[in-house]
């Protein structure tokens, strides 16, 4: 039977810039903060669709978290989740976090992301929601 310890302690994060997105450091700060609450981070940097989803699968990860602050998240995020699809990695939690106007946020949502966090929004809930997604995979998935 696994606890929530187990499930925190076995989750893998992979966080990613899209594209050219050079505005880092609140990926910086999320990754910091994951990694002092027990969870594993990987900061991947700058990523396209294809490298992301190349990451979480590397890294076997359970969730991905993207940092979007250039505007362009209507798009990359629904490119990124298809690559994540075309590699059958269907268990893996996908969040988003930067500016994403309240307007886009529905559409993010359907497309199968998990949860979007802006400027406000605090680190501890980032982190609640990753433990609570972890929690909930499969245990073969979340073991990996």
């Amino acid at each position: 039977m696994s606890t929530s310890t187990d499930a925190r302690a076995r989750t893998k994060v992979v966080l990613v810039k899209p594209g050219l997105d050079c505005h880092y450091r609140g990926a910086l700060v999320v990754a910091r903060f994951l990694s002092a609450q027990g969870l594993e981070v990987v900061y991947a940097g700058n990523q396209t669709p294809v490298g992301a989803a190349a990451a979480v699968e590397q890294e076997d990860a359970h969730v991905l978290g993207i940092s979007s602050l250039s505007g362009n998240h209507l798009h990359t995020v629904p490119a990124i989740l298809t690559e994540l699809r075309d590699r059958g990695l269907h268990d893996v939690t996908v969040v988003v976090g930067g500016i994403v106007p309240h307007v886009d946020r529905p559409a993010l949502l359907r497309a199968g992301v998990s949860a979007v966090f802006g400027p406000g929004d605090s680190l501890t809930a980032i982190a609640d929601h990753i433990r609570t997604a972890a929690a909930a995979l499969p245990d073969a998935a979340r073991q990996g």
